[in-house]
């Protein structure tokens, strides 16, 4: 059972390898999100919207893809969106907590406390925060470098507000030139929390993985077969093999002599999964 949309996930189900029960309702006292989508242009306008938030006395996440900053990777890193964000709501009317991989445990925990507790009102952090946060009286999500993250990702770190009583927001802030893939991504984010449909447009982006391994993307070579249109489909042979194994589960008789001679080369190891379709 998953709350995060994986591709590899609803494959399996479709392949009947996972049964599929689909929960369409938020938890009791969980609020809708508002999600927008802001370019780093408009970054003053998200900046006073946090502090309207905090004046209310609201809580905000900022949240980082990464640490320090990488010559290779052009994203928004922590330390120095630390050092902008102390500049813009500086002591004492503000308090800032931050939260990285590489701090011990102890000053990881401290810092924690101290955003739980209510005693800082910005959390900055990088997706460490993304599970096992609960704080109600935080309303905002702002997702740096929002593009750099996948859909599953996206969705659990929005998962951190809206837990309380206040209207909650989640802002992805991405710079002005995106993939089609990243539009794609940052467009079904703020149409939809539907868990389920976040899966079906991560797996035509990313593709289900390996199905017979733990690879949790990359495409299948199928011929003719799509996952997501063929469901009905994939549903109806289920039902056929349920009854298979039923009625024959040696395959021995001869109508299933194709079926057998198929198991027999994959049990030597040879894959036939790219000729399903």
């Amino acid at each position: 059972m998953t709350a995060t949309p994986i591709p590899r996930t609803l494959a399996m189900t479709a392949y009947g390898d996972l049964d599929l029960s689909i929960i369409d309702e938020l938890p009791p006292g969980r609020k809708p999100i508002t999600t927008l989508h802001r370019f780093d242009s408009k970054r003053l306008a998200v900046f006073q919207f946090m502090r309207e938030e905090i004046a209310k006395g609201r809580q905000v996440y900022i949240v980082y893809p990464l640490i320090q900053e990488s010559k290779v990777l052009d994203y928004k890193d922590l330390m120095d969106g630390y050092e902008s964000i102390v500049r813009d709501f500086p002591l004492p009317e503000y308090q800032v907590s931050i939260v990285h991989g590489k701090m011990n445990a102890t000053d990881k925990a401290y810092e924690m406390e101290r955003f739980v507790s209510g005693k800082t009102q910005i959390m900055v952090a990088t997706t460490v925060i993304e599970v096992g946060v609960d704080v109600p009286n935080a309303s905002i999500m702002v997702i740096e470098s929002a593009e750099r993250f996948g859909l599953s990702q996206l969705h659990q770190l929005r998962g951190r507000v809206g837990r309380g009583a206040s209207k909650s927001y989640c802002v992805l802030m991405t710079g002005s030139k995106l993939s089609q893939d990243a539009q794609t991504r940052i467009q079904t984010m703020v149409r939809t929390q539907d868990g389920f449909e976040l899966a079906e447009v991560d797996l035509q982006l990313r593709g289900p993985g390996d199905l017979m391994g733990t690879q949790q993307s990359g495409m299948l070579e199928f011929v003719i077969a799509n996952l997501k249109q063929d469901v009905s489909i994939l549903t109806s042979v289920r039902h056929a093999v349920d009854g298979l194994l039923i009625n024959d589960p040696k395959l021995e008789k001869e109508s299933n002599k194709l079926l057998r001679l198929a198991l027999n080369l994959s049990e030597q190891g040879k894959s036939i999964w790219k000729y399903i379709g």
